[in-house]
């Protein structure tokens, strides 16, 4: 076979009704990363720590309420035979959309709560969350629940091992590694982002910019991925990453353009 042979099996371990899966701790380590980077970038920007610490405990859970809710309504045609698995999170199915809508309502409540600034909030957040879906996607890897499609490329995943949750017909089949594809590509916006850091001179340009990019790219890589079609020949993940894609650099556009408008009237 040509590829990379993936054999590990999802769950770590099992102690009596307790079970530890890579990708359980994969989203526990990401929750960890994000929250530390956070600290960090929120000492210069005067946010309270507490602050930041009681704010992602509600943005996390938030955050996966959405993202459940999300990947449950897209896959209905298999969770309406089986409610029971809505609630087994342990075994993947966290939608990106879903968790960036939960997590960004759980933000607005508590900033409005304690009269903080949301867009600062985003700013604040927005490299830790790309360091997050990084550490995320590893647990994806040994899952098996974000494949790829069937390539002849030599990096290909060939998942062999029983426990995976890749579809029966792709099971010892080269696919495509989308999770690496998609970490690759958040490392490259994470270090757009920073690069970008210092010309935002408003709050909130940071935050629509990770946003921007990770559509970007969401758009791009759901090309090798086996999903539903919706519209126009497009899978639904790439409908909406078109949507907020626009959304946030139209913000972004309008915020510099309108900056500089401003000055001109000043100068002048």
């Amino acid at each position: 076979m040509n590829g990379i042979v993936i054999d590990i099996n999802p769950v770590i371990f099992h102690f009596g009704m307790f079970e530890l899966r890579w990708y359980s701790l994969a989203i526990m380590l990401a929750v960890v990363a994000a929250v530390v980077i956070g600290r960090q970038r929120a000492k210069s920007r005067g946010i309270v720590l507490d602050d930041i610490y009681s704010l992602a405990i509600w943005v996390v859970l938030a955050g996966m309420i959405g993202a459940r809710l999300f990947h449950v309504i897209d896959r209905w045609d298999v969770y309406s035979t089986n409610p029971a698995m809505i609630f087994q999170l342990q075994q993947g199915g966290l939608a990106i959309w879903g968790a960036l809508a939960g997590g960004t309502v759980a933000a607005l409540v508590y900033a409005r709560g304690k009269h903080l600034s949301l867009k600062r909030i985003g700013d604040v957040l927005a490299p830790g969350l790309l360091v997050a879906q990084m550490i995320g996607r590893i647990g994806c890897i040994v899952n098996g629940d974000a494949y790829g499609g069937v390539t002849s490329l030599p990096w290909g995943f060939i998942y062999v091992n029983p426990g995976a949750m890749i579809p029966a017909n792709l099971v010892g089949v080269p696919t495509h590694p989308y999770p690496v594809y998609e970490m690759l590509w958040n490392g490259l916006a994470l270090l757009a982002i920073l690069k970008l850091e210092p010309y935002f001179k408003k709050e909130g340009l940071l935050f629509l910019a990770y946003v921007a990019f990770y559509s970007m790219g969401r758009f791009l890589l759901t090309f090798v991925r086996q999903e539903t079609i919706t519209v126009g020949g497009l899978q639904q993940a790439q409908v909406v990453a078109l949507a907020v894609f626009f959304a946030a650099l139209g913000t972004i556009v309008y915020n510099m353009t309108r900056r500089s408008a401003a000055q001109e009237l000043t100068q002048g």
